[in-house]
């Protein structure tokens, strides 16, 4: 198949920017101490985990006799128990994500891919598998699937606001969806209701720029998606501001309650602030046991 020019340029700008971004989500990933993931426990594997006095119950079979012998007690060499889980990440790629208020912010859907590739990377690194939701990239380990992450996150859509992507969800798995979550909350009902009918834990984290929590507009302002399909024009856009900001708690609380209805967990980060604290936000729901 040969690509058109403008989808070749395009396709070829795509792939330039993925070097860039991998450096990044890696130096990015490399700011948090993995620790131990969390998971360790007895049971079966192939990893030393402790050794332990002999107790009530256990067989003469499970006595290391080696490390018994170093005194009068017996002791049981226990190995670690590791089951790998899978984590499905959704990125919002619409137009809506490609917004930045200054120049010297990142759009939404740069920093939105920022943390799930920093995040899948921390994962992988756990011995977790990674995947997007849908069933274009289902959940695997190792490096190449990074790589391949991040060419599908590369792409951006042409709808205004996404939908969030819920088929082919792997029971008991869990997953991360970031969006600015503008767009259709039924979607988002829907899509959550589907995952936790599956047993998927997750967690929305809302990306947002600052001026859209700041609504600093005066005077007249013609508001206009970044997809071009809506245009608003006022005279007076600050008396808008009042009307929006509960729109936008509205919003909010509508995604922190459904969330508490299926299980999931709620968070909102701005372009303005550190990458970092998000990703170590997210890391540490991902690991206490309640995502």
């Amino acid at each position: 198949m040969t690509l058109t020019p403008p989808l070749r340029a395009r396709a070829e700008e795509q792939a330039a920017s993925l070097p860039p971004l991998l450096a990044r989500a890696e130096h990015l990933a490399g700011t948090v101490l993995l620790g131990e993931h969390g998971r360790r426990r007895a049971g079966m594997g192939d990893d030393f985990w402790q050794y332990r006095p002999v107790q009530p119950g256990d067989s003469r079979r499970m006595i290391d006799w080696r490390r018994s012998a170093r005194g009068d007690a017996q002791y049981v060499r226990e190995r670690e128990w590791q089951i790998a889980q899978s984590v499905m990440l959704w990125v919002d790629q619409a137009a809506s994500m490609r917004f930045a208020s200054h120049n010297d912010l990142p759009e939404k859907a740069d920093r939105a891919r920022l943390l799930a590739l920093a995040v899948a990377i921390l994962l992988v690194r756990g011995g977790e598998r990674v995947g997007l939701t849908g069933t274009l990239l289902p959940p695997r380990r190792g490096n190449n699937q990074i790589l391949r992450l991040a060419e599908f996150l590369a792409l951006d859509e042409p709808a205004d606001y996404g939908v969030p992507e819920a088929r082919a969800m792997i029971p008991q798995a869990r997953a991360v969806f970031l969006s600015d979550f503008m767009g259709d909350i039924d979607a988002v009902r829907q899509a959550l209701t589907k995952a936790a009918d599956r047993g998927v834990r997750g967690i929305l984290l809302q990306v947002l720029d600052p001026s859209e929590e700041a609504f600093p507009f005066q005077g007249r302002t013609i508001f206009e998606s970044v997809g071009g399909t809506v245009s608003h024009e006022t005279l007076k856009a600050g008396e808008l501001r009042d009307r929006y900001l509960q729109r936008l708690e509205r919003r909010k609380a509508d995604l922190a309650g459904l969330c508490a209805v299926t299980g999931w967990q709620f968070h909102t980060h701005h372009t303005s602030d550190s990458a970092q604290v998000s990703l170590l936000w997210l890391w540490h729901a991902l690991n206490r046991g309640t995502v």
